[in-house]
């Protein structure tokens, strides 16, 4: 099996080093991810400077390929240019923090595997719910394993891609998997006014994520609940019930 591996913390997080040392014992994986923090930055590709590509060692040997780019760039260079032949499955990850709710939107890890969709490639997106980059990546790791060596057995819709949120538990205290919906969730920003040594103000965003669901099947409700959350996901956005309240209208 041909894995493509990539992330929006950058290749040097602890994060796709635990999930590429689980993948390498079920196929032949390859590295392409950002070569720095790309967290937040949606689907956004580089248009308007060139793409530069690192080649990074870690324990004596060859990791990967680190790009000067955004996640989805890490996988759109990686199919036209770097790989041999498309891979099999394209697994981002594993994210700090997790991508539930609204997050879905703005998530480098889940549009990277959204891109990989787009091209038809079966995707799958891991995030972990802690923002400490030395957490515990291994019960995170061992779960995007397991979906992935069992992938082809799901029939998914080649227009879906699984988002995988996993608790910052001891594997004893996982309470189990749900397959879940996206959650309602929202983020109650504000900009922090700052100054900087010139004396000029600059602004940082702070946010406070607000649960607005009770559902135990919604993503973030399950998560906070202890369970591994595994939530199909497609993007296909026109509202149907919209388009015939405007036919009638119109």
């Amino acid at each position: 099996m041909k894995i493509l591996v990539t992330n929006d913390d950058g290749i040097a997080s602890q994060g796709i080093y635990a999930l590429v040392q689980a993948l390498r014992k079920i196929g032949d994986v390859t590295v392409v991810a950002p070569d720095r923090q790309q967290s937040a930055v949606g689907h956004a590709l580089t248009v308007s400077e060139p793409l530069r590509v690192t080649h990074i060692w870690r324990d004596r040997q060859f990791f990967g390929y680190a790009v000067s780019g955004t996640p989805a760039d890490c996988v759109k260079l990686a199919v036209a240019r770097l790989l041999d032949q498309k891979p099999d499955i394209v697994v981002s990850g594993i994210n700090h923090g997790y991508n539930t709710g609204i997050n879905v939107l703005y998530s480098g890890t889940v549009s990277a595997a959204t891109e990989a969709m787009l091209l038809g490639i079966p995707a799958l997106a891991v995030s972990l719910g802690s923002f400490d980059e030395q957490a515990d990546c291994t019960v995170a790791a061992k779960t995007a394993a397991y979906l992935v060596e069992r992938y082809h057995t799901f029939g998914l819709p080649a227009t879906t891609l699984l988002n995988v949120n996993v608790p910052a538990l001891p594997e004893s205290q996982i309470k189990g998997v749900r397959i879940t919906r996206q959650g309602q969730g929202m983020w109650n920003d504000t900009y922090e006014e700052r100054l900087d040594p010139m004396g000029r103000p600059y602004y940082w965003l702070r946010g406070i994520y607000n649960h607005l669901d009770s559902d135990p099947n919604a993503d973030d409700v399950a998560v906070e609940r202890g369970y591994i959350a595994v939530t199909p996901i497609r993007f296909h956005l026109t509202d149907s019930d919209a388009m015939e309240q405007l036919k009638k209208c119109l």
